[in-house]
């Protein structure tokens, strides 16, 4: 079932019954992160997302057990924002696509801050919204008051 995000379309996985302790949330959402001995920003894709792991597209290759950095953006309201955490890549597959050929990553998450974990299951519950995490509170408040003056003018 699609589940509209603030721009992010977001699905539950189907079909067969879910073994994986944490059910998995179809996203697109761009990504960057660098493996720990280097300091050069790759970019890539998250596929797909749970608490426990996520699965990531990207062109450059990466050795099973590397472990990375990662900074994932999604949308907030009228910007962008992320969450970061660390994790390791527990396997790999080739990927073709039409227009580029890449690798698809199976991400283990092994540590992320507690703010981080929150905005990644607010995220994955489709619930990172204006309403829970208050982007622009002058904004909401001065809209709230000119509503109401137009209300009390007629």
């Amino acid at each position: 079932m699609d589940k509209p995000n603030n721009g992010v379309t977001m699905k539950r996985s189907s079909g067969h019954r879910e073994k994986r302790r944490y059910p998995r949330v179809f996203v697109d959402l761009p990504s960057e992160y660098r493996e720990m001995d280097a300091s050069h920003l790759r970019g890539g894709v998250v596929v797909n997302a749970s608490e426990g792991g996520f699965l990531i597209e990207s062109v450059k290759q990466i050795p099973v057990g590397t472990k990375l950095h990662i900074s994932v953006l999604f949308p907030k309201g009228f910007q962008l924002t992320d969450f970061k955490l660390t994790g390791e890549i527990i396997w790999k597959e080739p990927l073709l696509k039409e227009d580029w050929e890449g690798y698809q990553y199976g991400l283990k998450v092994s540590r992320i801050l507690e703010e981080d974990h929150e905005k990644l299951k607010l995220l994955l519950n489709g619930r990172f919204d204006l309403e829970e995490i208050d982007t622009f509170p002058d904004l909401k408040r001065e809209l709230r008051r000119s509503k109401e003056d137009t209300v009390k003018k007629r």
